[in-house]
C-alpha cells in the first residue's frame, strides 16, 4: 500500500462524515464540501492502486 492510497481513503472517509453530517444536520454547503472531498479521496486512492498495480508488474 501507498501513500496515495492511505491518503485517498483517509480522505474519502473524511468527506463520507462531512456528507452524512451536513445532510443530517440540513447544511447543504457541508455536504456538498463532503461529496467533492469524497471524490477527490476516490480519485487519488484509484490513482495509488494503479501505481501499486504498475510497481507489481514491473517485479
Amino acid at each position: 500500500m501507498n501513500k496515495d492510497q492511505v491518503k485517498g481513503r483517509a480522505k474519502e472517509a473524511t468527506g463520507k462524515v462531512k456528507e452524512v453530517t451536513g445532510r443530517a444536520v440540513g447544511n447543504e454547503k457541508l455536504e456538498a464540501k463532503g461529496k467533492i472531498e469524497k471524490g477527490a479521496g476516490h480519485v487519488q486512492a484509484e490513482y495509488g492502486d494503479v501505481k501499486e498495480d504498475l510497481k507489481k508488474d514491473s517485479h
